[in-house]
């Protein structure tokens, strides 16, 4: 599934002129009515697609071609939480098949959401939409996802953002993989080519891929955040390899490239004149320690980190920034055959030498940041599942590079429902996932006072096909 990352936009403190008790009143009572008719209209198509859509079977592609259902594969029978199967999936280069013949590994998904904030923003957070309760068909998005020729396997995905109504190329991961003896013990080795650094890990705990597995683009968010962090996603192109062995060390290196921004504009983008450009080779590297006892419980601790240069604003006369990431992450799963718990912690750490943007716009010479979030979740025959994170964001104080403040902490309470995906499911081509999602702010961009303004309830439902799909094993 897919863990897009959208434009940050941050919330503008205001409050209205003062106007009449009556005129409030009238405002108070327009404002409810029209919130309650989303509300109420959001709650009713998801009925109505549960009562339109009979019981399904496999998702998209990948179930497709291994003949499992999507409980083989992913916590909660949906992605992308992935279960062990899911991740040697991944790691062998997509290649697992059950032999037979199928039609193209062709996916659809579509993602629609309600988005209520405690209050009301001064001004919309995106052109189209209203200053609160705004309901979005979030993104259409189709895939190819499985084998290619020669030993390939691709997980590619193109998106329709229907909150900035653009399509572009969103996350895409090549890759292939070989069995091989390493040190007298059996290995896997593996190439890969891809967009977006830490797509290629096979743990939630790193950010591509991490909880929460989908947000609201019409919500508040922090406005400090690390280059590992999401900050390359989709504006880089890069190839590494990858080996896993003895299903206990792993250890990757990537060697990204930025796009041209008028090429990462036409594949959807939106990067502009006054966006950052990057100088040469961005090296991306993983390690990881992985431990399993029987089939039933996974261990994993890792670092990970990557280098860029910067050029602030795109202008390159006064040199380049230097960014050093590095970060600490782990994961723990017991898999049983009805309950299933996991939990992933990650903390990165980025260094700032701001060379460049202290001669440019008089930001501080050295920054940091520091972000930390522990995640645990448990699932109960892979269709309820209740998960809670706490976050925290500190760093630097810089008022010309973050204008509200650095420091943002808070927690994410969600409860998913996936009625499909089972074995015991009639039909084969459809899932969908039903989220309702909470985030909580104690500090918000340096200030605890307002921070729970930007509380934000989400309401989302998910759906994805394979069009062409064939019936799995029972």
């Amino acid at each position: 599934m897919h863990h897009h990352i959208h434009e940050t936009w941050t919330r503008r403190a205001a409050r209205p002129s003062a106007q009449s008790p009556a005129t409030v009143r009238t405002v108070a009572i327009r404002d409810r009515t029209v919130a309650i008719r989303r509300w109420t209209g959001f709650f009713g198509l998801l009925i109505v697609g549960l009562l339109i859509a009979r019981p399904a079977q496999a998702v998209p592609s990948f179930a497709q071609q291994t003949g499992q259902p999507c409980q083989a594969c992913h916590v909660s029978a949906f992605g992308p939480q992935l279960k062990p199967y899911g991740r040697d999936f991944k790691l062998y280069g997509y290649q697992s098949s059950d032999g037979k013949s199928h039609e193209p590994p062709v996916a659809l998904m579509a993602m629609a959401s309600l988005t209520h904030t405690q209050a009301s923003a001064a001004s919309p957070p995106a052109p189209h939409f209203g200053d609160n309760d705004n309901f979005a068909v979030d993104q259409v998005s189709a895939f190819y996802a499985g084998r290619l020729p020669q030993g390939w396997g691709a997980f590619a995905q193109a998106t329709y953002d229907g909150v900035g109504r653009s399509f572009g190329i969103d996350n895409v991961d090549v890759r292939r993989a070989s069995e091989v003896t390493l040190l007298g013990r059996d290995s896997v080795f593996g190439i890969d080519l891809n967009n977006n650094p830490t797509l290629e890990d096979a743990w939630n705990s790193t950010p591509a891929w991490g909880f929460p597995y989908n947000a609201s683009a019409l919500a508040p968010t922090a406005a400090a955040s690390s280059l590992l962090d999401g900050g390359l996603s989709h504006v880089v192109a890069g190839g590494g390899a990858y080996v896993m062995w003895d299903d206990t060390v792993y250890l990757a290196a990537t060697a990204y490239l930025p796009l041209e921004r008028r090429f990462a504009g036409r594949l959807g983008e939106g990067t502009g004149i006054t966006s950052d450009r990057y100088s040469g080779v961005i090296p991306y590297w993983r390690a990881a320690l992985v431990h399993d006892i029987g089939a039933s419980e996974t261990f994993e601790v890792g670092a990970l980190g990557l280098r860029a240069e910067r050029y602030p604003g795109g202008d390159v006369s006064h040199g380049t920034d230097a960014i050093n990431d590095v970060g600490l992450d782990g994961t723990w799963q017991h898999i049983g055959k009805v309950h299933v718990l996991s939990a992933h912690a990650i903390w990165m750490h980025e260094d700032q030498d701001l060379k460049a943007s202290a001669l440019l716009a008089g930001t501080n010479p050295k920054n940091h940041l520091n972000t930390t979030r522990a995640d645990l979740s448990y699932s109960y025959a892979d269709t309820w599942t209740p998960s809670v994170q706490v976050f925290r964001t500190s760093g630097t104080a810089d008022p010309v590079q973050y204008a509200g403040g650095t420091n943002t902490e808070g927690y994410v309470l969600e409860l998913a429902y996936v009625p499909w995906g089972k074995p015991d499911s009639p039909l084969y081509w459809l899932n969908a996932r039903l989220g309702l999602q909470y985030v909580g702010y104690s500090e918000f961009n340096g200030s605890r006072q307002h921070a729970g303004d930007n509380n934000t309830l989400f309401a989302n439902i998910w759906f994805a096909l394979a069009p062409f799909g064939s019936r799995v094993h029972r």
